[in-house]
């Protein structure tokens, strides 16, 4: 392989929990996603959309990221990324071959510089689509992670996933994506690795209303939020979840011409932060929720 694999999509997000049962409930219920496997300690939620499920969640005694998996649409593409990863450098700790988990498929695990545990798979069970006029997440739009190297980590991404820079949040944020969506992962400068948040996609700015208005009669306000982020273009509204993890409901994320689109760099300032103007800045309750706890990653 003489270039990086071309990463078509984020496929579903793993976090380990401290409050599984109650988190279950949480995202079973009025977040919308719909659990369609169990054990007694690891839950599988699907969206809308046709992936077998978009969420993991873990039971654990601290809040952290478990892996995220992204897509290829062949094994033999999967093999490539493989060989690629390990020629630069990656720890693969689970070579290419069938996936025994719930939603099967074939892939591979390696680590990233932090340590964080990232799959890339092919061949996932099929799964009839959810009805998409429906308030509910359609599939997960992107997750941004605490680093403590932002410009390391983006350069290894970059090369070694084949993801591309979409724009930076002065040199506090970068955006990067896959294919089409605006990111699929951003990177957040700060003290410690950790999840900052996951987010989840509707189908459009009505859904995402109806969606906030699901929440708020089940009893959850936002903590951030709604607004629209001006990297990305994305309305948004932030939650803490009841294990204090942070979920993102979001519509309309930009989508990118890889023929046409520059990076830009986006001062952070309030009328760029929020073009709405409706949210304000984030309150130190979500900003203590996104930082999170020191996570160590793969064990």
């Amino acid at each position: 392989m003489t270039a990086p694999p071309k990463i078509r999509a984020l496929r579903h997000v793993g976090l380990r929990t401290t409050a599984l049962e109650e988190s279950v409930a949480f995202y079973s219920g009025p977040w919308g996603l719909e659990l369609v496997e169990r054990s007694d300690d690891a839950a599988y939620l699907r969206a809308a959309g046709p992936e077998h499920h978009v969420l993991q969640l873990h039971a654990a005694d601290h809040n952290a990221l478990d892996h995220i998996a992204f897509a290829l649409p062949t094994p033999e593409e999967v093999d490539a990324a493989a060989a690629w990863a390990a020629a630069e450098g990656a720890q693969i700790i689970e070579p290419p071959g069938p996936i025994t988990r719930p939603g099967g498929g074939y892939g591979f695990r390696f680590t990233d510089p932090e340590n964080r545990v990232l799959e890339i798979s092919a061949y996932v069970n099929a799964v009839a689509e959810r009805p998409q006029d429906v308030p509910v997440p359609r599939k997960v739009a992107h997750c941004v992670l605490n680093t403590t190297d932002i410009d390391a980590l983006t350069a290894w991404y970059t090369r070694v996933l084949g993801l591309r820079v979409s724009d930076w949040s002065e040199h506090q944020m970068v955006f990067l994506r896959a294919v089409g969506d605006h990111h699929v992962i951003a990177f957040n400068q700060a003290e410690w690795a950790a999840p900052n948040h996951v987010a989840y996609e509707v189908a459009n700015l009505d859904a995402w209303l109806r969606s906030i208005g699901r929440l708020k009669v089940a009893g959850h306000e936002t903590a951030w939020g709604p607004g629209r982020h001006g990297p990305g273009d994305n309305a948004f509204a932030y939650y803490v979840d009841p294990a204090g993890l942070v979920p993102e409901m979001t519509a309309e994320v930009m989508q990118i011409d890889d023929d046409t689109w520059m990076p830009r760099v986006w001062p952070r300032v309030p009328e760029l932060s929020d073009l709405f103007r409706t949210a304000g800045p984030p309150s130190p309750h979500i900003r203590s929720h996104m930082g999170g706890t020191p996570d160590p990653g793969w064990a």
